[in-house]
C-alpha cells in the first residue's frame, strides 16, 4: 500500500455527496395553491377576474389571472425556488409584465392584490 499525506492510505475511498436530483417541474404545494385560489375566488366574486392558467416548468411555476381569456394576464404570480436565498422565490407581475412585488413569503407578495378588494364603508 502507498501512504498518502498524513499517513492516509490511498486505497481508502473518498466520500462524495449524493447528487441531488433536480425536480422535473416546479409546482405549488397545497397551502400555497389554497391561498392563491382563495384570492382568485374573491377576485371573481368582485368581478375583476374571470379565468386563470397555471404553468409548471423546470425552473418556475406560474399562476396567471385574466379578466377575459383572450388577453394578457392581469396578474401573474411566479414561484422560482432558485431565488429563495436571494430576493425571495415569489414574484408578482402586473399586466404589462412589470414586477410589482418580490418576497420570501406568499402572503406579502399577494398583499397588493388583496388591497384592491378593500372598500371604504361609511357609518
Amino acid at each position: 500500500m502507498v501512504s498518502g499525506p498524513a499517513g492516509a492510505n490511498s486505497s481508502t475511498g473518498s466520500v462524495l455527496a449524493f447528487p441531488g436530483r433536480t425536480p422535473l417541474q416546479i409546482g405549488f404545494d397545497r397551502l400555497e395553491l389554497q391561498r392563491i385560489l382563495d384570492l382568485y375566488g374573491r377576485m371573481v366574486a368582485a368581478g375583476m377576474w374571470r379565468d386563470y392558467a397555471m404553468d409548471f416548468g423546470k425552473e418556475a411555476a406560474n399562476f396567471s389571472a385574466f379578466r377575459r381569456a383572450a388577453e394578457r394576464p392581469q396578474a401573474r404570480i411566479e414561484k422560482r425556488p432558485s431565488l429563495r436565498t436571494k430576493q425571495g422565490m415569489w414574484t408578482l407581475f402586473g399586466e404589462a409584465g412589470q414586477i410589482l412585488k418580490r418576497g420570501h413569503e406568499l402572503a406579502g407578495v399577494l398583499s397588493p392584490l388583496e388591497r384592491k378588494l378593500l372598500k371604504v364603508v361609511e357609518d
